[in-house]
């Protein structure tokens, strides 16, 4: 048996690839956050400007100022609703950058098993060998300290 092929290159690549899953999470999941929170700011700024116009209202409006009015919170809407989308994309990357980092770290623990195994199995081919050593050695002394065995030749 030969030694078994050194798996420390392909070992740093998976690991590699497992720390970038990692950091494309951490993005995606900081990414999530952001958005979530500029979502609120649009919500709360929505709120405000509602407010303010029931106030400016009560003392009367003119006709073109709610158009404008209108037109702005339709525009506030819209831009709610985008963000709403950007949200929802944002948690499906997070949903494929975890599927990612699950197979990362799959490949990953399957390849430390495979060169724990191999280790393993060389080591145990190394003690036979020590063994089988050993056993040759024993059986030489033990053949040199022997009596000779009397020949059946024929012989007197």
């Amino acid at each position: 048996m030969k030694r078994p092929a050194d798996l420390s290159v392909l070992l740093q690549l998976r690991q590699r690839q497992r720390d970038e899953a990692l950091t494309a999470l951490a993005q995606a999941r900081r990414d999530h956050q952001l958005a979530e929170q500029q979502l609120g700011q649009l919500h709360t700024y929505a709120v405000e400007a509602e407010q303010r116009w029931t106030e400016r209202a009560r003392l009367g409006v003119s006709p073109t100022l709610l158009a404008t009015h209108r037109h702005f919170m339709a525009r506030l809407e819209q831009a709610t609703q985008l963000q709403q989308q950007t949200l929802q994309q944002l948690a499906e990357r997070i949903t494929q950058c975890e599927a990612q980092l699950l197979q990362a770290e799959r490949a990953l623990a399957t390849l430390r098993r495979l060169q724990q195994r191999r280790a393993q199995q060389w080591q145990q081919h190394l003690q036979r060998q020590e063994q089988k050593a050993n056993d040759e050695m024993a059986l030489q002394q033990h053949r040199r300290r022997a009596p000779p065995l009397p020949s059946t030749g024929g012989h007197p």
